[in-house]
């Protein structure tokens, strides 16, 4: 069974923020783990047994009618539920809950029978339709999203549906590459079978059975790229086809025409090859993919190839960053980092910091081995992507670690060398908002105490890479008053024999009490 379904929709929404619901780890709730939130029961009838870890006591909720469940209570602790449905004669579909500790864990049970010969309904039938029911459908593989799974795009002349999930030549789901055992291919023409869902918006038909593929007569054997990919300056390359159609067309997408350009098309018996031109990128990466079509007794058969052009790396604040549309730009961030991301069981996710904002770095691939803990000052880069309208770096890299911070109370800052190259982590409780000369200031020159030792803070800013105006108000603007417990970040450095920690980068406060 596919990892998303060990967590349904309903429940995630409520009680788990992850960020790529497809590749998170199965572990469930941390209140209660079952070994499986999906059930499959025989037409005839039958049980299957679930095991259960609570760390306190659960009841079991919501249990369909046709369905037993037992027991449906517990303690902490190991413990084994029976579900049990008797013989059915059509497919029935249900879920129950499992509460615990405030939280709740949600069981799918579907119980098949024998399929109906259904009549072929059009994508946009599909769409329409209720969920729960079952729906074949025909229509052209537009894009293969995850081989293991069979998870795939078809689509008609009315319009797309994604297929989650396709049953093996035996029936079996699971890390089954059905993707392969089928030979599925863009272009092909597949009829499909399978129940429509809905997730998160989009629609789906999950498991499906592969009723009959009919082959693609044009099929993209190369291109003469390196992992079809272009360099920054552009340049010339070439797609070798197979063609048992009738000509052939090639589709550029709109968004892609004033870089990417057709120079020629060579037809030689049932090879064909189309050559391009793409110019020099002078922005962030960017993508496209190129469709090959063909005809043959009325009907259109299709190819695509997937070709992306590396692009310079926009150096932006955060809030430049957040600002910014999802895509394959590329984009570097300088700043803090204010907090690992718990839900990545990965641990490469963290939230990054500077003076405009803050943004979630999504699995950065370099962060463990890097050593970075929060309050490091460090450099990511990645796209921008998203997660439910929630803005995050995806596919990210982590560049450099320019700072290890070090944690130090205020007794051990003032004993530390004068250096600019060595930044620390210090709090104390503001005992006043006055420059060394007494008077108030807009840059956040202040003194923070321990109650015995003074420090003097030479600009408290709003955070790292502040510059010019960026740097004023912020202390008024945060609502930082006498009394307060403030945590800043900076170098030591000494003027006229008064020790100050320099270039002050705002971490935290506490209000007094």
């Amino acid at each position: 069974m596919k990892l998303r379904y060990f967590i349904p929709m309903f429940v995630a929404a409520l009680t788990l923020m992850v960020s790529c619901s497809e590749d998170f780890d199965p572990t469930y709730l941390s209140e209660v783990k079952v070994s499986q939130s999906f059930v499959s029961l025989p037409a005839n009838g039958g049980s299957v047994e679930i095991e259960l870890k609570a760390k306190d006591s659960w009841t079991i909720t919501d249990i369909p009618e046709w369905l037993s469940v037992a027991p449906a209570q517990g303690g902490a602790g190991d413990s084994k539920v029976i579900v049990t449905a008797g013989p059915a004669t059509d497919t029935q579909t249900g879920y129950f809950t499992i509460n615990c500790a405030g939280k709740t864990q949600r069981v799918d049970i579907i119980q098949m029978t024998k399929k109906a010969d259904l009549p072929i309904s059009t994508c946009a039938e599909v769409i329409a339709g209720d969920d729960g029911k079952t729906f074949k459908v025909r229509g052209t593989v537009t894009r293969i999203a995850n081989t293991v799974y069979g998870n795939w795009y078809l689509q008609d002349e009315t319009g797309e549906v994604y297929i989650y999930g396709t049953l093996d030549k035996s029936g079996m789901d699971g890390q089954n590459n059905s993707i392969a055992a089928w030979g599925l291919e863009v272009g092909d023409i597949v009829t499909v079978e399978g129940p429509k869902t809905t997730y998160n918006g989009t629609v789906e038909l999950v498991n499906v059975t592969v009723v009959n593929i009919e082959k693609s007569l044009i099929k993209v054997d190369s291109l003469d790229i390196a992992n079809n990919t272009l360099p920054l300056e552009g340049g010339d390359f070439k797609a070798v086809l197979q063609n048992k159609g009738n000509g052939i067309s090639v589709i550029i997408p709109d968004e892609a025409k004033s870089w990417l350009h057709v120079t020629g098309v060579d037809i030689k018996g049932t090879t064909s090859i189309v050559s391009f031109h793409a110019d020099e990128n002078a922005g962030g990466d960017r993508a496209t993919t190129i469709t090959f079509t063909t005809t043959s007794g009325g009907k259109v058969y299709s190819s695509e190839a997937a070709v992306t052009q590396f692009g310079a790396i926009l150096e932006v604040p955060v809030a430049d960053f957040l600002a910014a549309e999802v895509g394959d730009t590329q984009y570097r961030m300088t700043g803090v980092i204010t907090e690992l991301y718990e839900s990545d069981k990965q641990g490469k996710s963290f939230y990054i910091q500077d003076y405009s904002g803050k943004a979630l770095v999504y699995r950065a691939e370099g962060f463990i081995e890097a050593g970075a803990k929060v309050g490091d000052i460090v450099t990511v880069v990645g796209k921008r992507g998203a997660y439910k309208d929630n803005p995050q770096m995806v596919s990210g890299t982590f560049e450099s670690l320019n700072y290890a911070v070090t944690a130090v109370s205020i007794a051990e800052f003032l004993t530390k060398e004068d250096s600019k190259n060595t930044y620390y982590m210090v709090t104390g409780t503001v005992k006043d908002l006055l420059s060394s000369a007494g008077k108030e200031n807009d840059y956040g020159n202040l003194h923070i105490t321990d109650g015995t030792n003074e420090l003097y803070v030479y600009g408290c800013y709003p955070g790292y890479g502040a510059t010019g105006d960026a740097r004023k108000g912020f202390i008024k603007a945060a609502g930082i008053e006498e009394g307060d417990l403030l945590t800043v970040i900076g170098y030591k450095d000494t003027y006229n024999g008064l020790v100050e920690l320099c270039g002050g980068i705002y971490f935290s406060h506490e209000k007094a009490k």
